[in-house]
């Protein structure tokens, strides 16, 4: 049998001492009772499925936005809204998502709720300059909009220039 080099055996002690003493403590308790991450954890496990059954390409969102009971939800900036948007979106930017101000600007909550955000554009321009694809700002509005009820979102999956005809990108003057 071959020896185990000196700092193998020390390393190897020192990970089995860290996964021991990970394994004895006690959970920490949460320091801030307003903040769940297990459960913020959980309802993306939970939002997951429903989620990809909600992507939809350009055509059907087109589509359900002529619907006179479906709002486009813009939820960036209000200053990159006021810069361009898709007609007829409405603005609340991710930072603001309460109940009260979601209740009062979306309403009836079997209302259809059609998103988009920055990295359906392919254009890389202001105001929809792109963002890390793991951060979009779909994933967090999608997760959000069905945290606080809202589940009859659906976000669009299309990747298209803000040129593109079958949406009105609205830009200000």
């Amino acid at each position: 049998m071959k020896p185990v080099p000196a700092p193998a055996l020390i390393s190897l002690a020192i990970a089995s001492l860290l996964t021991g003493c990970a394994a004895t403590q006690p959970a920490r308790e949460a320091a801030n009772p307003n903040i769940d991450y297990p459960g913020f954890a959980a309802l993306v496990g939970d939002v997951d499925d429903y989620r990809a059954k909600r992507l939809i390409d350009i055509d059907t969102f087109v589509r359900y936005a002529r619907d006179e009971n479906t709002i486009i939800l813009d939820s960036r900036s209000a200053d990159a809204f006021a810069r361009g948007h898709i007609e007829g979106a409405i603005n609340l930017p991710f930072s603001d998502f309460t109940q009260d101000k979601l209740d009062k600007l979306l309403g009836d909550k079997s209302k259809r709720i059609l998103i988009y955000c920055n990295n359906n554009f392919e254009d890389n321009i202001e105001p929809v300059l792109l963002k890390r694809v793991e951060l979009a700002l779909n994933i967090p509005t999608f997760i959000n909009l069905y945290g606080y009820g809202y589940e009859n979102i659906y976000e669009l999956e299309t990747v298209i220039s803000v040129d593109d005809q079958r949406l009105r990108f609205v830009r200000s003057s």
